[in-house]
Parts: structure tokens; C-alpha cells; sequence
């Protein structure tokens, strides 16, 4: 018996008994669209978590103040005042460096109008946007020469820009009181939304740090230095390369606990991802469960079909057939049942997946590699499960199987 008439044969035995098989394969359209669904929110979380972390900027490295200790107690990280502009100078000087942005921070209460907000104000470089991979909306960044004389200029994120210009008026050439100090708007950031903290990154107004410095805070050192990496591979270099410098500049010598932190957000990075990866694997690997049920569905149909079909059996033995003939038949029918039923598991799981995305708001990514896998493991799950019936129909005695009842 060629395959094309095994397939035939196979496939007039499960219409025989549609709803059987159909019952039968509902463990596996299951058990397949649990995988689709399951893997597509992890890897869209996975990817989300990494594209999050990838817009606080490029190759970003973040260097903060560390602890003092003060008549015993320790501060913790960002009790030191130690980081100050000319440490971001020589920092930018550093061969893997591609640019440096001091970072001033305050909480103040703006005025526009009528209109006020508190929010938070960053005073920055010019390189700011460079280093946080931050472009404009609209209007123009300040400059170097806005930040060596102090210039009273500022950049208003969205959140902002819809708080106190709610009519969608044009904020650029409008005046602001920033602590009751007159800035005049030159432009507007384009949104980023939420970041991985649930924090919203456009609830921000960006001034030149020496306008910060000298205007509202009245301090001489910076709340953070960003530097951002000439490359991926240089990141853990380049952070070598700023510790040994920021030790030498701040005078450190073993055993002293260095005053500052380098944050590598790379290492975030793979955390988060292997994380990911391990939720993946995971959700994938309970929702993989449900196949294997399905698989001792399959299996427990098909010793019944060898049971009603035992004088069938016999009756084609003693016509010729071969055990091994009567072995494929019965496996066919199994790996036939496994497969249909995953290939409509994979329909069921994409719409899944789908609603999932739209009544929750969750991202998900259906990878193509996982909807292979899925068809796969359900064909798979069919001659694992179908083998054992397929070989007790073959091993079937054609005289005892014509006098079965």
C-alpha cells in the first residue's frame, strides 16, 4: 500500500467518527494555542523590556554619586557631592567616550500663563539628546554657548506641553517661571512614554546644567554624569577606563570605598533579558503540559479504535497485509489527528494572541520559530502517543482477530 492510499484510508477511518476526532484533537488545538499565546507574551514582554532599556540611550553609562559616611551612619548611593562638571570634561576626554552630559536635578513648580505644573527639571548638556537618543519635536535644542553664559532657555517634554498649553497652542517663544525665574521655551521632545519603572520619562523641562546650577538649585555639583559609549563592545571598557580616571581625580587610594558608581545599563540589559528567556521557557513549558494530555487522548482513542476495528484487522491480514502495513495505517491515523489539530491550534493561538494584545494592551510577538515548533512537537506528540496502539494492531493474530466479537 502506496502512502497516497494510506492517507486515504487514514483519513476515511476519522471521518468515520467525526466527532471523536474531533474531541480527540481538541486536546491538542489546546494545548498548541496555550504555546502560541504563552510564548508570543513572553517574547513580547522580553522585547518590550529590551527596547524600554535601549531608548534610555546609546550605550548609555551612568555615573553617580556614591555614600559618605557621617559620624558613622552611611549615606548610601547618592549621599557624596563629589561629582562636578570638570569630572564630565575629562571624562569626555577618554578615548571610547563618544559624549558626556553632567545631569542637575530639582523638582519646581513651572508657570505658563495661567497655567502651572510641578515637574522635574534636568539641567543638561547640549549632548543630552545625543546620549539619550532623545530627537525634538519641534523648535531647536540649546547650545554650547547657552550653557557657558547661563542662558535662561528651555525644553519642554510632552507631558508638560499638554499640561500647560492645554488649547494646543505653540509653546516655542513663550516665556515660563521656573522658581520664579523667567526661561524662555526653544523647543519640545518628542514623547518616549513610560520607562521600565513606570515612570513618565516626558514629564520633564530640560535647562542648560549651568542655568540649573547657578539659577535654581545654587549648587556646585551635578546629581549624575551620562556618557554615553563609542560603541557596544567598548561599554565595559570605557567603565574601567572612567573608574580608574574618577579614583585618580578624587584622589581614592585602596582600601577607600570610591565615592561614586558606574552603572553599566547593558548589564540591566542581559538581566532582563535572560529573565525573559527563563518566562518563556517557562510558560511555554506549562502550556506544553496540555499537549501531552492531548497526546494520551490520542492515545486512549486510538487502542479503542484497534478494538473496534480488530476483525477489520484480521480480515486484511488474512488478504495479505503486512504487520508493518497495518502499523502505518493506525500511525498515520494518530500523527494525522496530531497534526490537524495543531495546525488549527496554531489559528486558534494567533487569534489568541491577538485579543490578548487588544483587550489588555499587553505587547506580544508571535515568533515564526515558535509556530514551527508548536506543529512539530504536536506531530511529535502523535507518534509517541500513536506508536503503541499501532503497534498492538500489528501484532494482532489474523485468527484470533476473525474470531473477535
Amino acid at each position: 500500500m502506496n502512502t497516497r492510499a494510506t492517507l486515504s484510508l487514514a483519513m476515511r477511518a476519522l471521518l468515520r467518527n467525526r466527532s471523536r476526532s474531533l474531541l480527540t484533537m481538541l486536546g491538542v488545538i489546546i494545548g498548541v494555542a496555550a504555546v502560541i499565546v504563552t510564548v508570543a507574551i513572553g517574547v513580547g514582554a522580553r522585547t518590550s523590556v529590551q527596547q524600554q532599556i535601549a531608548s534610555l540611550g546609546s550605550n548609555l553609562l551612568i555615573v553617580q554619586p556614591g555614600s559618605v559616611t557621617t559620624s558613622g551612619a552611611r549615606t548610601g548611593y547618592g549621599g557624596a557631592s563629589t561629582l562636578t562638571p570638570a569630572d564630565g570634561l575629562a571624562v569626555a576626554t577618554l578615548p571610547g567616550v563618544a559624549a558626556v552630559s553632567p545631569t542637575v536635578t530639582a523638582r519646581e513648580q513651572i508657570v505658563a500663563g495661567t497655567q502651572n505644573w510641578q515637574t522635574t527639571i534636568d539641567g543638561v548638556a547640549p549632548t543630552y539628546t545625543f546620549v539619550r537618543s532623545w530627537p525634538l519635536a519641534s523648535g531647536t535644542f540649546f547650545s554650547e554657548q547657552d550653557v557657558a553664559s547661563a542662558a535662561k532657555v528651555a525644553v519642554l517634554g510632552q507631558t508638560v506641553v499638554q499640561n500647560l498649553y492645554p488649547d494646543g497652542s505653540s509653546p516655542i517663544g513663550s516665556s515660563i517661571l521656573i522658581d520664579g525665574v523667567p526661561f524662555t521655551v526653544v523647543g519640545t521632545l518628542a514623547p518616549l512614554g513610560q520607562s521600565g519603572m513606570g515612570q513618565d520619562q516626558d514629564d520633564t523641562v530640560l535647562v542648560p546644567y549651568t542655568s540649573a546650577m547657578e539659577r535654581l538649585t545654587g549648587q556646585t555639583t551635578v546629581s549624575a554624569l551620562d556618557v554615553s559609549a563609542s560603541s557596544a563592545a567598548s561599554v565595559d571598557t570605557v567603565q574601567t577606563e572612567i573608574t580608574s580616571l574618577l579614583e585618580q581625580r578624587h584622589r581614592i587610594v585602596a582600601p577607600q570605598p570610591d565615592d561614586f558608581q558606574v552603572r553599566n545599563l547593558q548589564d540591566v540589559a542581559a538581566a532582563a533579558s535572560s529573565t525573559g528567556a527563563i518566562m518563556e521557557f517557562l510558560l511555554a513549558g506549562v502550556a506544553a503540559v496540555s499537549l501531552i494530555v492531548g497526546g494520551i487522548g490520542i492515545m486512549n482513542i486510538m487502542l479503542v479504535s484497534v478494538t473496534e476495528r480488530t476483525r477489520e484487522i484480521g480480515l486484511r491480514m488474512a488478504l495479505g497485509a503486512r504487520a508493518k502495513t497495518i502499523l502505518r495505517q493506525f500511525l498515520t491515523e494518530a500523527v494525522m489527528l496530531s497534526t490537524v489539530g495543531g495546525t488549527i491550534g496554531v489559528c486558534v493561538g494567533i487569534v489568541g494572541t491577538l485579543l490578548v494584545s487588544l483587550l489588555a494592551k499587553w505587547s506580544t510577538v508571535i515568533p515564526i520559530s515558535g509556530v514551527i515548533a508548536a506543529v512539530l512537537f504536536s506531530a511529535l506528540v502523535g507518534i509517541f502517543f500513536g506508536y503503541y496502539p499501532a503497534r498492538k494492531a500489528s501484532l494482532l493474530s489474523p485468527i484470533e482477530a476473525l474470531r473477535f466479537e
